[in-house]
């Protein structure tokens, strides 16, 4: 097994923040992973995008042309990566940003108001975290609970942020498993 995964939104959305957190629930599972950060001119305001990708085996490359899943925060971003997909992927959509739906037929679509989702949950900066639990509860790569011990880990010395972040990822998950389920 190898899934390729890329997470990409503005600076500033928590892309980098939600792949390497997925990396790091892959290494914690005792499997091969890569986390490949990417960023445009500028951090804040302009593009980022991150390549995740967690196998059974050793990765070859860490480059990737044609990921099997998109996580999308913006329409840029849906524009440059999801074409590029393969086949039978997911993407992940950020309808509180994304107006337009991909053309393609041959993915499965999850919607997700990860931006209106985080804001009722109290604070609009985790809307990554409701993406980062969609894209789990839609594809099952990683079991839930390891991705939630992670986010305490990740925040343990801002303790105050952890209820929230898994607030918000609890929200796209149940999103993501009702996509997946059709």
């Amino acid at each position: 097994m190898q899934v390729e995964a890329v997470f990409a939104g503005f600076g500033g959305q928590g892309v980098m923040l939600a792949g390497k957190l997925l990396a790091e629930v892959g290494m914690s599972l005792g499997k091969e992973v890569v986390w490949l950060p990417s960023y445009g001119p500028e951090m804040r305001g302009g593009t980022a995008n991150c390549t995740v990708i967690i196998a059974d085996e050793p990765i070859a490359s860490p480059i990737v042309s044609n990921p099997r899943d998109t996580v999308v925060m913006n329409r840029p971003s849906l524009e440059r990566f999801c074409p590029d997909q393969c086949p039978g992927g997911f993407v992940v959509v950020n309808t509180s940003l994304i107006t337009v739906r991909p053309e393609r037929k041959d993915v499965v679509l999850v919607e997700v108001p990860a931006n209106q989702i985080a804001i009722d949950a109290g604070t609009g900066k985790a809307a990554n975290m409701v993406m980062l639990g969609a894209y789990v509860g839609a594809t099952g790569l990683v079991p839930f609970d390891a991705v939630v011990e992670m986010v305490r880990h990740e925040f343990q010395r801002k303790a105050k942020l952890i209820p929230t972040n898994v607030k918000c990822l609890e929200a796209g998950f149940e999103i993501g498993k009702a996509a997946a389920k059709g």
